[in-house]
């Protein structure tokens, strides 16, 4: 059934409306049960004819042939191929006005051989290619973030199985950290250097995030490496196992860069004013 005005026809002496169904004057039919509704050439027993109608887009003229039914929206699809213009920024003018997409062709008394003017909205389109624009600009932002995240994720392995090495009592040569701690800045980077809104943007602050503590971790075992370094010199020179002393004294100097004399020390006893 259309989507037409639908009214409760209350039967009476002077005007009953048939029992089966029929005919009102006036466009209008009783549906089975009393209901009136706006007569369309829609009915079971009906066969829909296709029409020819010509769509003039500048100097050319389109013919297109199309069910007398249809709607100016499937117009726009047949036409948008011929003429290039995308369905969103045609305008079809009929008996010089603009019809809408869901406007049907017969409810506005398109026929056979009738003429419609198709004109490009140039407002529509600038602003749906302003959206293509963002959306493929977004895309390729989400494609650099993701790239970016595969890297990392590659850094991350290398981090852990040092972590494991100096857990384990292990020196690592210095020049690893280093290394490690460069290629996560070239991430860093490459992420502020990606232009984003709203989910994408998000998607680069949590990388950002994951990377900046990555290279915090590496800082931590550098130095962790550094004072495992000086308790194995430690043990060289005295031959023996180190004392908690004698690690507590390693990491102070360690902290310090030092005891050479005319150097201020950091300590934690102080002093009684």
């Amino acid at each position: 059934m259309n989507k037409d005005y639908i009214l409760r026809m209350k039967p009476n002496k002077a005007n009953k409306a048939p029992t089966g169904g029929g005919e009102v004057a006036g466009g209008w039919e009783v549906r089975p049960g009393g209901m009136l509704v706006q007569k369309r050439n829609s009915d079971c027993n009906h066969i829909v004819s296709n029409i020819k109608v010509r769509v003039k887009h500048g100097s050319v003229y389109h013919d297109v042939v199309i069910s007398s039914q249809a709607s100016f929206g499937e117009l726009k699809k047949m036409v948008a191929g011929a003429t290039g213009v995308h369905t969103q920024d045609q305008k079809m003018i009929y008996k010089e006005k603009e019809r809408d997409s869901k406007s049907f062709l017969d409810s506005v008394g398109v026929r056979d051989g009738s003429k419609i003017v198709l004109v490009e909205d140039d407002v529509s389109r600038e602003r749906r290619c302003l959206e293509s624009r963002k959306t493929a600009k977004l895309d390729k932002a989400s494609k650099e973030i993701a790239e970016i995240s595969f890297e990392v994720d590659a850094l991350a392995k290398k981090v852990g199985a040092i972590e494991l090495e100096i857990n384990g009592g292990k020196k690592v040569v210095e020049t690893v950290f280093l290394g490690l701690i460069e290629l996560l800045m070239k991430q860093l980077i490459k992420l502020d250097a990606i232009a984003a809104d709203g989910d994408v943007k998000l998607q680069r602050r949590m990388q950002v995030k994951r990377v900046q503590k990555y290279i915090e971790t590496l800082d931590m075992l550098k130095m962790r490496n550094s004072s495992l370094e000086n308790m194995q010199q430690y043990q060289k020179i005295y031959k023996g196992p180190v004392s908690k002393t004698c690690q507590k004294q390693q990491e102070m100097k360690r902290i310090n860069g030092g005891f050479n004399q005319g150097q201020v020390v950091v300590t934690t006893k102080w002093e009684t004013f």
